[in-house]
């Protein structure tokens, strides 16, 4: 890598490859300058351009954790530098030490740069570059048993490398591979009990990707990350629940229940979850005054509950 520089250096002076002796011949005639002085002088301009002062150095985006940036004692204090930073709003300086921590093995900064390009923030959004992080950990927790605190990470991580490898992303290089994500979406499901993880679970289930299509399961997925809170599983599992579709009669006031909940759990959440709102307002329509009097009932007895 330093010869490459090196060369590219060379070009940059006017001096060819092949021509370093020609050229320096040339120089000495016009300039009349001793051979020792012309070369000292020579070399402190290549080293000018290719060492150059640390302080003006950016970090690379992998440094080897055997050369260690000036600024970070170690990747533990690069992850607090880079936190704070973030915290204090400048997420774009908290990168450099969060890249130095994430080489370092810290998990925390793995994760929270997979979210930051994964949503673009504080960085250009860069899918592969999020892939990346996250697969990092998933590969790490799946060896090692994650700390009680890591576990909601480790959950993420496995449901966005699930998500990822569910639908693919060509702009990633980033190929579909259903197989693959039923099994980190089931491990996190059931290892973690991630409720995100479920919802997706049982959506394979219902919809027969990447699985054979199985509905009991899907239900029992879907009920499971319901009672978690989860609002797209509370409306699928709803409408399902309100149509009949759960295999047995209507359950019509319990399916209600369950799109009210959902429905103002993502009140204002914007045009993704347009869905469960308009789910909401046309079993609301169809539901009969006894439907809807036993679904208020309900749903007061399961905010009781849960409170």
């Amino acid at each position: 890598m330093r010869q490459g520089l090196r060369e590219v250096v060379l070009q940059m002076v006017g001096c060819g490859h092949r021509d370093i002796g020609a050229a320096a011949s040339r120089k000495l005639k016009r300039a009349a300058l001793p051979a020792s002085l012309f070369l000292a002088s020579f070399a402190m301009l290549v080293t000018a351009f290719v060492d150059p002062a640390p302080a003006l150095d950016a970090p690379p985006a992998r440094a080897p954790e055997t050369t260690p940036l000036p600024m970070f004692k170690n990747p533990r204090a690069a992850l607090r530098a880079g936190l704070e930073s973030y915290h204090a709003g400048d997420a774009a300086t908290s990168v450099a030490a969060l890249r130095y921590a994430a080489e370092g093995g810290e998990a925390l900064a793995q994760w929270k740069l997979g979210r930051m390009y994964a949503e673009g923030d504080g960085v250009t959004r860069d899918d592969a570059k999020a892939f990346d992080y996250f697969s990092r950990l998933v590969d790490h927790f799946a060896e090692e048993e994650p700390d009680p605190r890591e576990r909601s990470m480790a959950a993420n991580a496995f449901v966005a490398v699930g998500v990822y490898l569910r639908d693919g992303l060509s702009s990633a290089k980033i190929e579909p591979d259903l197989g693959r994500a039923f099994e980190l979406f089931r491990y996190a499901a059931t290892y973690f009990r991630n409720a995100d993880a479920q919802y997706y679970l049982a959506r394979m289930y219902l919809d027969g990707v990447g699985v054979k299509k199985d509905l009991r399961q899907s239900l029992n997925w879907l009920e499971l990350a319901a009672r978690k809170g989860h609002p797209q599983a509370q409306a699928v599992l709803g409408e399902m629940m309100f149509s009949g579709e759960t295999g047995g009669a209507a359950q019509k006031a319990r399916g209600l229940m369950y799109l009210t909940l959902a429905r103002d759990a993502v009140a204002g959440g914007g045009v993704n979850e347009q869905w469960i709102v308009e789910a909401h307002a046309k079993a609301l329509a169809a539901a009969k005054e006894e439907d809807r009097k036993a679904a208020i009932a309900l749903l007061e007895d399961y905010l009781r509950a849960r409170n």
